[in-house]
């Protein structure tokens, strides 16, 4: 009875399942030479490989959303650059979605389900890749350029022509 019920659940559980090895399906095909060992199956030689936006299961309303491929900037609060690194990809704000405050707590809520995605890169051409592998249309728009101006304490003490500043220290 034990092996029965496992025996059909596991393809109703494999077919809600997130993890990588449930949720990677590679065509096989057999090798003759031999027997019982498979490989993944070769793309035919005229034909095109089907993008995979075809096959996701994203609604089409997201294939007519632009996507936006950006390097954020790094955060205030401290003088590390860590997330600026990666590349972040986000999808457009819809002006149409409801849009309303909470009543009982005053957040604000939406009804664009898509609104608070970004997906992570560490370059800017694996995130091209992907959203042309989706069908996404995307805007890339290329980080600004820090401008460092090298400064020396003696500059604090050098003259100026021009108006003398003052420091006030109370």
């Amino acid at each position: 009875m034990q092996s029965f019920r496992q025996s059909c659940l596991r393809p109703a559980v494999r077919a809600f399942s997130s993890s990588a090895r449930a949720s990677t399906i590679v065509p096989m095909r057999a090798v003759e030479s031999e027997g019982t060992s498979r490989v993944p199956a070769e793309a035919p030689e005229g034909g095109a490989i089907t993008p995979a936006g075809v096959v996701s299961g994203a609604p089409e309303e997201m294939h007519r959303r632009p996507v936006r491929i950006y390097r954020p900037a790094p955060p205030a609060t401290s003088s590390a650059k860590g997330p600026s690194h990666n590349w972040r990809i986000d999808w457009d704000i819809l002006q149409g979605a409801g849009r309303w405050e909470n009543p009982l707590m005053g957040w604000a809520s939406s009804a664009d389900y898509v609104q608070g995605t970004s997906l992570t890169f560490t370059t800017a051409e694996e995130a091209i890749h992907f959203c042309e592998k989706q069908g996404y249309p995307y805007i890339l728009q290329q980080p600004n350029v820090q401008k460092f101006v090298p400064k020396t304490y003696a500059n604090n003490y050098t003259y100026t022509p021009r108006k003398l500043r003052i420091h006030h220290t109370k």
